[in-house]
């Protein structure tokens, strides 16, 4: 199986963008530079590259991408909701129950989506 242990967000502002995670996540990254951001996020890692450094050039929309945040309740996706709304956070969609679970989701500075869900049980 081929190992995955990186997913990166091209943004347009790294120090904005650092900051934003770095309050999110409760976590400081492991490398930071001018262009570039990681942090832990296991069991992978989560990169901010400069959108304006990728090369080659990113194709796409800015703000294409969507991280799912798993939880094991709807009362832990509704206590996210309520203090991701108390830090500022834009929420792109209020708390609803779906075909999969009950979720909501917000967005980064750079448009990318966060989803908080609770999956239905199986």
């Amino acid at each position: 199986m081929l190992p995955f242990g990186l997913v990166v967000l091209y943004v347009n502002d790294i120090a904005a963008s650092t900051h934003f995670y770095r309050g999110l996540l409760g976590a400081e990254p492991v490398e930071s530079s001018a262009n570039f951001a990681m942090f832990p996020m296991p069991p992978v890692m989560l990169g901010l590259w400069k959108r304006d450094e990728v090369k080659p050039a990113p194709a796409g929309a800015p703000g294409a991408l969507e991280l799912d945040f798993t939880m094991d309740s709807t009362k832990a996706v509704l206590d996210y909701h309520s203090e991701w709304v108390k830090r500022g956070l834009k929420i792109a969609q209020e708390p609803v129950e779906m075909d999969f679970g009950h979720t909501f989701v917000a967005l980064d500075p750079d448009g990318h989506r966060l989803r908080v869900l609770a999956p239905n049980p199986s």
